[in-house]
């Protein structure tokens, strides 16, 4: 059984959703795996991991539109210490969610053709996110 660990920390440019399967994979070997997992866990309360389009950058655009329209900033919220975006960037990331698994096949990640990971920043202005890239298999 193989299992490996790593720490990387991504940053995003701005809000919005970003595809970061290249940087996961050029941090991680998994080469030598036939058949297991990666487990992708971010670190963070305002930014959040999911599985969408790979192809399409307007899709990207428009889940950021749409969970900004959905969830806006600037609505009365009770947790605001840290401006409009605070309340809203958690609630994000509790939608989404910060962990997702992956199957890996053959040294590969076994996703669809179209799908790729994304890193979602909630934030207007971001900070560095810390992701937990851990794979197991045989």
């Amino acid at each position: 059984m193989i299992f490996r660990q790593k720490e990387i920390i991504v940053k995003a440019p701005k809000r919005g959703f970003f595809l970061i399967t290249d940087k996961i994979l050029e941090n991680i070997n998994i080469s030598d795996i036939n058949a297991g997992m990666m487990n992708l866990f971010l670190k963070h309360t305002s930014a959040s991991l999911t599985i969408n389009e790979n192809a399409s950058p307007e899709v990207r655009v428009d889940m950021e539109d749409i969970s900004s329209k959905l969830i806006p900033d600037g609505y009365f919220y009770n947790h605001s210490l840290e401006g409009a975006d605070d309340m809203p960037a958690h609630f994000k990331s509790s939608m989404f969610g910060v962990s997702l698994n992956i199957p890996i096949t053959n040294a590969r990640l076994n996703m669809g053709i179209w799908q790729g990971i994304y890193l979602n920043e909630h934030r207007d202005y971001p900070s560095e996110r810390k992701i937990i890239i851990t794979v197991w298999g045989v």
